[in-house]
């Protein structure tokens, strides 16, 4: 049910040959939560296609409306934005029980601005179009990038335990469900008694083409991590972006939910999404690596973009008032920008590897993190580095990257006031993006700043 289609005369045929009778179509928004409609397969047929506010690009991760963007960005007529179906994408959907189709779509629109001032168009404010863009320089600069996400998240009830916190979800797999009272890292047989969720998360996972290559428990307690194959940027990143989703509904079919929230326990570790990233270039060869078999130049430069743009990237990598508490608290995820060979305790970690695969890790992002604009900032601030040739500070190997130096932001509206600051992210981002996304975000520290349960509210299952 994966058909890897490539336009709309073979996506009509699939959806004729497999009796599809719904097409869902999706894109996501700044949050990263998944906006759009179910069309019926004839309609859809008709009109290859639908049309929704832009102004939903506009929106919080509670469906919020800042009133700052009805007066900078989005007219109050609310014009529309047409979504045009990346064909590439489209795949059955494992849930449903009437035979369905789910297609990402990209965002085509232009207004005015409802300043007056200025053009816009919507594709600058697109997550998924800007990781194109991204990826458009990357190859007009003569490079290819392979990337492989590792994503963790907890398994928890709602129901609060007599410390009022989350109840971890109990074992599914017999009458009497598993109790997890301790921790168990890297536990099978923990993990075993998940079975009836995994065991549906992964065929479903095979049904979209979501190259998941294995799971296990994890260091908290009710902790899991899920591993992908490497891939394509664009690719990879609506595999994550579909992989949450059916995790969140798969969990709650199994009465539990899936969280991707930074940090359900403040005294457990908290939730990741590592991503390792590999160059080649127009001959096929690893720029990383020099003639000899040795990290080239290229490698610390792009280590160095990474650096000089990190406080910065933590508003898109710690998107929430509730991310930060990961940092402060960090038990396991690094809060510095230090870079290391083989060193999980640095931001930046080159893994043990042959010099053909040699390749980076970037540790810094949350489980609540937008992959598109994740993976945008990463390569778009690697390339920057590579081109203007950016030095990294010292490397740290042989220690615990804790130092004082490079420390990032502790709060969202500090790493905010960085990102408007920053000539990289500025580089990457347009002035449009970087103003709404901005606005959306101190309007989300007002709205948890007024709610004390608002992570549990709101990020539990959208984050």
């Amino acid at each position: 049910m994966h058909p890897q289609l490539s336009n709309a005369s073979e996506a009509l045929a699939w959806l004729a040959a497999n009796d599809i009778r719904r097409v869902e179509l999706v894109f996501a928004d700044l949050t990263s939560v998944a906006r759009g409609k179910v069309m019926s397969t004839a309609s859809f047929t008709e009109t290859l296609g639908a049309k929704m506010p832009s102004l939903f690009l506009g929106l919080t991760v509670t469906g919020g409306e800042p009133p700052q963007v009805f007066k900078r960005v989005f007219p109050p007529t609310f014009p529309d934005m047409a979504m045009q179906p990346d064909w590439r994408t489209l795949v059955g959907d494992p849930l449903a029980a009437v035979p369905s189709a789910c297609v990402i779509c990209d965002l085509e629109a232009r207004f005015t601005a409802a300043d007056g001032s200025r053009e816009i168009d919507v594709a600058d404010l697109s997550p998924r179009q800007i990781l194109k863009r991204v990826l458009a320089r990357l190859d007009a600069a003569g490079y290819r990038a392979k990337v492989a996400p590792e994503l963790e998240f907890f398994l928890v009830h709602r129901q609060r335990d007599a410390a009022g916190g989350l109840q971890v979800a109990h074992g599914m797999s017999g009458q009497v469900p598993h109790i997890e009272s301790s921790h168990d890292l890297g536990s099978a047989e923990s993990a075993a008694t998940f079975a009836p969720f995994f065991d549906e998360l992964w065929a479903a996972c095979e049904m979209q083409g979501i190259p998941i290559t294995g799971y296990g428990h994890e260091s908290a307690i009710g902790q899991f991590e899920v591993n992908f194959s490497a891939g394509e940027p664009l690719a990879q990143a609506d595999a994550v972006f579909r992989f949450k989703r059916l995790a969140r509904e798969i969990a709650r079919r199994h009465s539990c939910y899936a969280t991707f929230m930074a940090k359900p326990y403040l005294t457990e570790p908290g939730t990741g999404l590592h991503w390792h990233i590999s160059l080649a270039d127009a001959t096929g060869n690893n720029p990383f690596t020099a003639g000899d078999g040795t990290p080239h130049a290229r490698l610390k430069h792009f280590i160095g973009g990474w650096q000089a743009s990190a406080r910065a990237s933590m508003a898109f990598l710690a998107p929430y008032a509730h991310s930060y508490v990961r940092l402060q608290r960090p038990d396991a995820s690094p809060a510095s920008v230090e870079w290391g060979f083989d060193n999980r305790t640095a931001a930046f970690r080159v893994p043990q590897s042959n010099p053909a695969n040699r390749r980076v890790e970037h540790r810094l992002p949350g489980g609540d993190a937008n992959p598109y604009l994740s993976l945008a900032l990463m390569l778009g601030a690697g390339l920057i580095g590579i081109q203007q040739q950016i030095q990294p500070g010292p490397e740290v190997s042989d220690r615990a990257a804790v130092s004082a130096r490079g420390a990032l932001p502790m709060n969202l509206a500090e790493a905010l006031d960085e990102l408007q600051r920053c000539p990289i992210m500025a580089d990457i981002f347009s002035a449009d993006f970087l103003m709404l996304y901005d606005m959306i975000k101190r309007f989300e520290l007002d709205e948890q700043a007024a709610d004390a349960d608002f992570a549990i509210k709101h990020l539990l299952d959208r984050s």
